[in-house]
């Protein structure tokens, strides 16, 4: 098994939806600290298929440091092998392959006196990161208050419907709940439909002050996260305050395949930049044009065992330290502004645009 990767065994399995599972891991004591995670983070998963490749996945916690518990939602999704093994072949007492938690996309509750008002906007299979970061404010910041809208086909897609039907008996005094159905009569106008800028606009104007949110957490399909960022921006929101996560990006995908065409047209790759590579306290050189493949897949087949996910620039589990030299990166869904200040980069999505690169893996 290659370094970075733990087998856990599966403990539970709950159905969640007809077509979501959740499944809860047995964490053996001497590897409970190596799972502790802030809520929103997520486990990074790899499976081998019967011909041999390769499978990584990455989801989200849904359960909260508090609850002790080590649990992610997988959404089976049509052609999606992964989603399907997990929902079909999967059984209590198995397996599987896990990296240790990971991501940006995280809350830290302070506890204590602190007040602050949260937004979350998730849809679909969008809910596992945020319904661990709602469990943990209510929890652990008695004067916050939370505010979620969530989308969904039907009352019957819903994830986590009865947990969050309980939170809100729980703390109905600090927990909003607006479920926005597209397929479904909603009991209001305002909860009907999809959730897009004009929706969000509508929320904000109507069941949301903008000028009293404090911290703004959307997840969900690309078009949705990026609409609802651009209405709370237009209502005010500073933009320091609105965090989003992508489980998906189209357009580092176009990017991917824009690239992989040239190069299988013999087009001009441009020059070629020498790569060196630290990990694990060892070095890997190599050549690569500066219109070729990313830093990681080049690496990849090389030879190097690296860390790695999504290869859609939304993980952050490819993320290294730039040492020398520059690179070019197609997209960045998941650094942060002081993370490019300080010179990380992600490896999937960067290209040398410099003679000489050097990346540092070792430096988180």
């Amino acid at each position: 098994m290659s370094p970075g990767f733990y087998k856990l065994k599966v403990k539970e399995l709950r159905r969640e939806t007809e077509d979501c599972v959740s499944v809860v891991f047995d964490v053996p004591a001497a590897q409970q600290e190596l799972f502790a995670f802030a809520p929103g983070q997520h486990l990074i998963f790899r499976v081998r298929k019967e011909n041999g490749e390769e499978i990584r996945r990455n989801y989200s916690i849904c359960s909260c440091p508090a609850e002790n518990e080590l649990r992610v939602a997988v959404k089976k999704v049509a052609g999606g092998w992964f989603s399907t093994f997990i929902n079909e072949r999967v059984r209590e007492g198995d397996e599987l392959e896990v990296m240790a938690p990971q991501g940006n996309f995280i809350l830290r509750p302070a506890g204590g006196e602190r007040q602050k008002n949260y937004v979350a906007i998730a849809a679909g299979s969008g809910i596992t990161p945020v319904i661990s970061i709602m469990k943990a404010v209510l929890g652990q910041e008695p004067e916050s208050r939370f505010v979620l809208v969530f989308g969904n086909r039907n009352k019957g897609s819903i994830i986590f419907k009865e947990e969050i039907e309980a939170l809100k008996n729980r703390y109905m005094d600090r927990l909003s709940i607006y479920h926005v159905l597209s397929r479904e009569k909603a009991d209001a106008e305002i909860l009907a439909g999809r959730i897009d800028r004009q929706k969000t606009a509508l929320l904000l104007a109507k069941l949301i002050a903008p000028e009293t949110v404090d911290e703004v957490f959307l997840c969900g399909p690309e078009e949705m996260i990026f609409e609802s960022r651009t209405a709370f921006l237009d209502a005010g929101v500073d933009p320091n305050k609105i965090h989003f996560e992508l489980f998906y990006s189209a357009g580092a995908e176009a990017k991917r395949a824009e690239r992989s065409l040239t190069a299988a047209a013999g087009g001009d790759v441009g020059p070629v930049s020498r790569i060196r590579l630290r990990r694990d306290a060892s070095t890997l050189e190599f050549d690569l044009p500066y219109q070729g493949d990313s830093i990681l897949d080049a690496a990849l087949k090389n030879g190097a065992d690296l860390p790695y996910a999504c290869k859609g620039g939304v993980c952050a589990t490819c993320k290294c330290k730039l040492e020398e030299g520059e690179v070019l990166m197609d997209v960045n869904y998941a650094l942060e502004p002081d993370e490019l200040e300080q010179g990380f980069i992600l490896s999937c999505q960067s290209h040398p645009v410099s003679p000489r690169v050097v990346v540092n893996y070792d430096i988180k």
